[in-house]
C-alpha cells in the first residue's frame, strides 16, 4: 500500500537552516535598520546593513522554524541586492507560494516546499524580505 503523506513540515534539513543564523549577528549601530512581523504568527525580524543595498547584513530573528529557514536562505542568497531587487524577489515569492512559479527561482527554496500549502507560514517565509525592503527605505540614501 502506497502512502499518501506529505512531506513533513519540519524537515532536518529546514531545521538545520537555523544554525546558520549565527553567522549574521545584528548590528545595532549600521545605518539601515528594517523590522517586520507577521500577523498570522508574530514572528520578528529585525535586520541590519550598511547601506543602500544588502551588505555586512546582520539579523535577529524570533520565528517559527519556517521563518528562521526562510531568515537562512534569504541571508546567503539577497548580499548585494538593493530595493528593486528585493521587492521583484517578493513578488517572485508571493507567486511561488502560489503555486505559480517554480521553487528554483532561489537555492535551497525547495526546503521551504513542504510550508507551501500552509497559508500561515506564508508570511513567515516573506519576512526577511521585507525586513530588507523596510531597512533599505530607512537608509539615508533613501530619505
Amino acid at each position: 500500500m502506497a502512502s499518501s503523506r506529505a512531506p513533513a513540515l519540519y524537515s532536518t534539513e529546514l531545521l538545520a537552516l537555523a544554525i546558520e543564523l549565527a553567522d549574521y549577528p545584528f548590528d545595532t549601530a549600521a545605518p539601515a535598520i528594517g523590522h517586520a512581523r507577521s500577523r498570522s504568527c508574530g514572528s520578528v525580524i529585525d535586520l541590519s546593513s550598511s547601506g543602500g543595498s544588502l551588505e555586512n547584513l546582520g539579523l535577529r530573528v524570533s520565528a517559527c522554524a519556517v521563518g528562521q529557514a526562510s531568515a537562512a536562505i534569504f541571508a546567503r542568497e539577497s548580499s548585494g541586492m538593493d530595493a528593486a531587487a528585493i521587492a521583484a524577489m517578493v513578488e517572485n515569492l508571493g507567486e511561488w507560494l502560489q503555486d505559480q512559479a517554480p521553487s528554483s527561482i532561489l537555492p535551497r527554496l525547495e526546503l521551504l516546499e513542504p510550508a507551501r500549502p500552509h497559508l500561515g507560514r506564508h508570511e513567515a517565509i516573506l519576512l526577511p524580505w521585507r525586513a530588507a525592503l523596510d531597512a533599505l527605505s530607512n537608509t539615508e540614501a533613501a530619505r
